[in-house]
C-alpha cells in the first residue's frame, strides 16, 4: 500500500526528474543538435521542415542519457534536503527504516529503467533508421547539392570533397581525397581507386535510372596505389566519368544501431558473409541496450546515500555530483562497448560492470548511513 511518505518523497523526486531531465536536454543535447544540423543547413541546404523532422528524432537518443542523470540529480536534491531539514530524523525516529524511506526512489527507479529500455529497444533505433532515411531521400532528390562549393563535403563514405566554384553543371577547383586500404585487390575485384584526385573543371551528369552521380573530369590529376604500396601519378586532359553510387544497395549499410533486437538477430542469422568480430559486435549492441536501460535502478542505489552525506540545498551541487557520477558511468560503458580486442562474454562482462559497482558501493554506502 502506498502510504503518505510514499506520496511525498516520490513526488518530489519525480517531478525533480523532470525538470532536471528538461534542463539537461537543453544544456547538454544543444551540442549534439547543432552538430547533427550543421551539416543540413550548411553543407546541403536542406528545408526547415527536414531540419525540424531531424531533431525531432535526436530527442529520444538523448533521452537515454538525461534521463538517468535527472533522476540522480533529484535523488541527490531531495535527499540532501530530506537529511538538511532533519527530516529524515522524524521518519527513523517514527519506525521507518532508511530502506523504507528509499522504496519510492526505488520503485521509480524501476519505472525509468522501464522506460529507457522501450527507448533503447525500440524509439531510439527507429528514430536513428527515420534520419538516415530522410537524410537519403533528401540527397537523392538533388544530389547535384552534395558538391556545393567552398565547403569541404563528407558525405560520402570514406572521401571528402572541396570545390572550389560551381557554375550550372559544371564545378571547377575540384578536389577529392580518399581513404583506401593499401593491400592489392583480390581475384575478381575492381582495382584500388584514386586516393587523391584534382580536376580543373568537372562536369556533372545525374543518371535516376541507376542512381549515381557521373563525374567527367577535366585537365585532371589522378594519385593511385600500386600493388606494393607506393603512389602512382597520372595526368589526363578528359578523364573518365568518375562515379557517386547514392543507391540504396551501396549508400546505405545496415548498422545495428539502426535495427532493434529482433532485427540485429534476423540480421545476423541470414548474413553468413560475417566474421566472428562483426558478429560479437552487434550482439554487444544488445547487452549495450539492456545495461543502458539499468542505470536508473542502478544509480538509485547510490544516489540515496550519497544525498544523505552530502546535505547541500543549492542546485548547482547536486547537478554537479550527478553529472560527475552519471558521466563516469556512461564514460565507463561507452568504453566498454568499444572494446573490440575483448573476447563477447568479457565485452559483455565489462557493460554490466557499471551497474554491479554502483548497486555494490551504494549498499555498502547504505549500510554505513544506517549506523549513524
Amino acid at each position: 500500500m502506498i502510504s503518505l511518505l510514499d506520496r511525498y518523497i516520490g513526488r518530489q523526486v519525480l517531478y525533480g526528474t523532470l525538470f532536471t531531465v528538461v534542463l539537461l536536454s537543453l544544456v547538454l543535447v544543444l551540442g549534439n543538435l547543432l552538430r547533427e544540423i550543421r551539416p543540413l543547413l550548411v553543407d546541403q541546404r536542406a528545408p526547415l521542415v527536414l531540419v525540424v523532422k531531424v531533431v525531432m528524432n535526436i530527442i529520444p537518443f538523448s533521452l537515454m542519457f538525461t534521463i538517468p542523470w535527472g533522476f540522480l540529480a533529484s535523488v541527490l536534491l531531495v535527499f540532501g534536503r530530506l537529511s538538511l531539514d532533519n527530516e529524515l530524523h522524524g521518519f527513523r525516529m517514527a519506525g521507518r527504516s532508511l530502506s523504507r524511506i528509499a522504496l519510492p526512489v526505488f520503485a521509480l527507479g524501476v519505472g525509468f529503467s522501464g522506460l529507457c529500455l522501450w527507448l533503447n529497444v525500440r524509439v531510439v533505433p527507429h528514430a536513428r533508421s527515420q534520419i538516415e532515411d530522410m537524410l537519403f531521400e533528401f540527397a537523392r532528390s538533388d544530389p547535384r547539392a552534395l558538391l556545393d562549393p567552398g565547403i569541404v563535403q563528407s558525405r560520402f563514405r570514406n572521401q571528402k570533397v572541396f570545390v572550389e566554384r560551381k557554375e550550372g553543371d559544371s564545378l571547377h577547383g575540384f578536389h577529392l581525397y580518399q581513404v583506401i586500404d593499401n593491400q592489392a585487390p583480390r581475384e575478381g575485384e575492381s582495382p584500388p581507386q584514386p586516393a587523391y584526385v584534382h580536376a580543373g573543371k568537372v562536369s556533372l551528369v545525374v543518371d535516376e535510372e541507376r542512381q549515381n552521380l557521373r563525374l567527367t573530369l577535366t585537365d585532371a590529376y589522378l594519385e593511385t596505389w600500386r600493388e606494393d604500396g607506393t603512389p602512382e601519378l597520372a595526368f589526363s586532359t578528359e578523364a573518365e566519368p568518375w562515379l557517386f553510387d547514392f543507391s540504396a544497395t551501396r549508400f546505405r549499410k545496415p548498422r545495428a544501431a539502426t535495427m532493434n533486437n529482433a532485427e540485429i538477430l534476423a540480421f545476423l542469422a541470414a548474413d553468413t558473409k560475417l566474421n566472428e568480430t562483426q558478429r560479437a559486435a552487434m550482439r554487444s549492441e544488445i547487452s549495450q541496450r539492456y545495461s543502458f536501460s539499468m542505470a536508473c535502478f542502478a544509480l538509485a542505489f547510490i544516489g540515496v546515500p550519497l544525498g544523505i552525506n552530502a546535505r547541500r540545498r543549492d542546485t548547482s551541487s547536486g547537478l554537479a555530483l550527478s553529472l560527475t557520477i552519471g558521466g563516469g558511468y556512461f564514460l565507463f560503458s561507452l568504453l566498454a562497448s568499444q572494446w573490440h580486442g575483448a573476447s563477447e562474454a568479457a565485452t559483455t562482462s565489462l557493460l554490466w560492470a557499471p551497474n554491479v559497482l554502483c548497486i555494490a558501493i551504494g549498499l555498502w554506502l547504505m549500510r554505513r548511513a544506517r549506523s549513524r
